[in-house]
């Protein structure tokens, strides 16, 4: 009795488990693209978007700030103030401009030393008259410093 038991409680195992063991091939042959979707495509995916989430948080971020249209001149050692060549500055306010304005603040007319010889002109003026330098101030569309010391502090500038 007890053993009759236990041999239908076996056969029903054995039944319930031919369904796993041998499944129906046509029904699984269906499901294989979601299979490979699934198991393969998936998880290259989600690593691809895990790395673009990881770089957009851990990327080098470069502190900029917009340059002001003018700025002071620097000064020499003597007090002198030093104009860059090429770039329009008013001498009696001391103050150079973004490259492309002809006017300073106060309304007075900027001058550019030219680049190749050094001739002071008005900034009006596209070309040189000593040496025929022919060049245009455009103003620049975005103008951007860096907003702090150069990388590895103020001492290796």
């Amino acid at each position: 009795m007890i053993i009759d038991q236990l041999n239908q409680v076996w056969t029903g195992l054995l039944q319930f488990s031919t369904q796993f063991v041998t499944p129906d091939w046509g029904a699984l042959i269906v499901l294989l693209p979601i299979i490979l979707l699934v198991a393969i495509v998936g998880p290259i995916l989600s690593l691809i978007a895990l790395r673009w989430l990881r770089y957009g948080a851990v990327r080098p971020r470069r502190k900029t700030a917009f340059a002001e249209l003018r700025r002071p001149a620097p000064v020499d050692g003597a007090g002198a103030p030093v104009y860059p060549a090429g770039e329009p500055y008013s001498t009696v306010e001391r103050m150079i401009y973004e490259p492309g304005t002809t006017r300073s603040a106060s309304g007075d007319a900027l001058v550019v030393a030219c680049p190749k010889c050094g001739l002071v002109r008005s900034a009006v003026r596209d070309t040189c008259g000593n040496c025929g330098l022919s060049f245009t101030l455009k103003p620049t569309t975005r103008s951007l410093r860096p907003a702090g010391p150069p990388p590895g502090g103020a001492a290796t500038a």
